[in-house]
């Protein structure tokens, strides 16, 4: 990140949990940086198109006593450049949306990183592989997660389901599953955490299923309910979160779990013959 007022309220935001309110008044300061330190709450929250009181808990949720003391801090830590200052105009700063892509860029080198030791993906995949049926769990932010892996991995296991709707329906079809002779579940959990995403992975664990987990980190609240969890980074740098790594990290467990069933291949061949016959594909 470089040493410019946007940068170094980039930095301010990095670490923090924020709401998608509270990110758009950290985008607009960002891209007003030479202005902030000098805007009142009320002008700030104008230029943001949010409530004063939505300013004032944003500066709280940065951990200042209100926005009067971010104000000083900015004045200290970002004050305004000349337009003659390095890299202005020069086309050196990353805008809002590059910056989000370089985070990514980051979260994927880390989990490359990660993946230095195969071993916890390799155990994931031979739990996933040896259980029959799989249930696959995906709430909110992350069904899409959930789905996306059921659906490749329906193409080389002989079981797999679904489970991206909550409310009363999920710990009947948690037991359905355990009853049909489950053996793990694998849960994709993104913020924000959904409080029934954590009660369903207690429910799975005390019901005898082995919990398998991709979150965002390993201090994440689900991490208590889980048997083995295996951290992705979102990216929080635009409204909603982004999540690149979790998603390669679902295929990555997709390979992991089809290296332990000995028929995946077979059952890849026999779908490619059908689609073909079918015309499934536009070539």
């Amino acid at each position: 990140m470089s040493d410019s007022p946007a940068g170094r309220l980039q930095a301010l935001f990095e670490g923090h949990r924020l709401t998608p309110t509270q990110r758009r008044i950290a985008h607009c300061m960002v891209r007003r940086a030479g202005d902030v330190p000098f805007l009142s709450s009320v002008e700030l929250a104008e230029l943001a198109g949010v409530s004063q009181p939505s300013v004032t808990r944003f500066a709280v949720a940065l951990g200042f006593d209100g926005y009067p003391a971010l104000r000083r801090h900015l004045r200290e830590v970002a004050p305004a450049e000349s337009a003659g200052g390095p890299g202005a105009g020069d086309g050196s700063e990353h805008n809002e949306y590059q910056q989000a892509v370089l985070a990514e860029m980051e979260n994927l080198r880390h989990l490359a990183e990660l993946l230095a030791d195969p071993a916890p993906v390799e155990r994931a995949g031979r739990l996933l592989a040896a259980s029959r049926p799989l249930p696959v769990l995906g709430l909110r932010a992350a069904s899409s997660q959930a789905r996306g892996f059921t659906y490749f991995a329906a193409k080389v296991h002989p079981d797999v389901r679904l489970l991206d709707e909550g409310g009363s329906m999920l710990t009947d079809r948690v037991d359905a599953a355990v009853r049909a002779g489950a053996t793990a579940l694998l849960c994709f959990a993104l913020p924000r955490h959904p409080r029934e995403v954590v009660e369903a992975l207690e429910y799975a664990r005390a019901a005898g299923l082995t919990v398998v987990t991709v979150a965002e980190s390993a201090f994440a609240p689900v991490a208590a309910h889980s048997d083995l969890l295996i951290p992705a980074a979102v990216g929080t740098g635009l409204a909603f979160d982004t999540a690149c790594a979790p998603m390669l990290l679902g295929r990555v467990l997709l390979e992991a779990m089809a290296d332990g069933l000995p028929d995946a291949q077979a059952r890849l061949e026999e779908f490619d013959t059908k689609a073909a016959a079918r015309g499934l594909f536009v070539e």
